[in-house]
């Protein structure tokens, strides 16, 4: 660094592990700022404002993590900058927590397979149709419950013979789909920045159960509602 404090590009590109070659061509994209960020001193030589190490890390992560175009993460990182560190450090939380979960006891297929009385073949179709997704140590929470839903469902009629297949679970994973993009934007949007990420994380695991709740009420609710419906038809 200079006696004022800025870096030469190599320092820039050493401190974000990001080429030179990349920061330059986000440069000539505008998306690492102006004149209070980049003090040129010939054609060929510029110094670098320290903050701007964060900033190339940011954008990098956008474009690898996120796939966003350079053209989209320019009018973010303009708007809101703060906002947009907050939002990718709240992210990261939710999936560090989300993967010590997973990290946690597992079931293993045969265990699966004794205790819900489930043949093997209807566990290794959901598994082909993403429904469950089992790793080499068996399955996790999420899955083992998807899993009793699926024993209970059969022990309750809901089977083959029926028309009852694994395939109906599309339908419930393909209606959600929506539902829980909208859910993750809208929690993202109103917590990131406004919390610690350690407080905002607390706060969505404490939503998952009732959640829950909320979600099969409803569904019992609209479920009636739809029958009483068809009868008037």
């Amino acid at each position: 660094m200079n006696a004022e404090g800025l870096l030469k590009m190599s320092e820039l590109a050493q401190r974000s592990g990001v080429s030179a070659g990349t920061i330059k061509h986000y440069l000539r994209e505008g998306l690492l700022g102006g004149d209070e960020s980049i003090v040129r001193t010939s054609r060929n030589m510029a110094w670098y404002a320290p903050e701007l190490v964060e900033r190339v890390k940011l954008i990098k992560r956008l474009q690898e993590e996120r796939f966003m175009p350079l053209k989209l993460i320019r009018g973010v990182i303009e708007s809101d900058p703060g906002r947009m560190r907050a939002l990718v450090e709240l992210e990261d939380r939710i999936l560090e927590q989300a993967a010590a979960a997973q990290e946690g006891e597992r079931m293993s297929a045969a265990q699966a397979r004794r205790r819900f009385d489930v043949p093997g073949n209807v566990l290794h179709r959901l598994a082909e149709l993403e429904v469950l997704s089992p790793t080499s140590r068996g399955y996790d929470a999420d899955d083992v419950a998807i899993i009793k839903a699926i024993s209970r469902f059969r022990a309750g009629g809901y089977d083959e013979a029926l028309g009852f297949t694994v395939y109906d679970t599309l339908r419930y994973r393909e209606a959600l789909a929506p539902l829980v993009e909208e859910e993750v934007r809208t929690l993202l949007d109103r917590l990131a920045g406004e919390v610690e990420p350690e407080r905002a994380v607390e706060i969505i695991a404490s939503g998952a159960e009732p959640l829950r709740e909320l979600i099969g009420a409803m569904h019992s609710k609209q479920l009636l509602a739809e029958l009483r419906r068809q009868r008037r038809r």
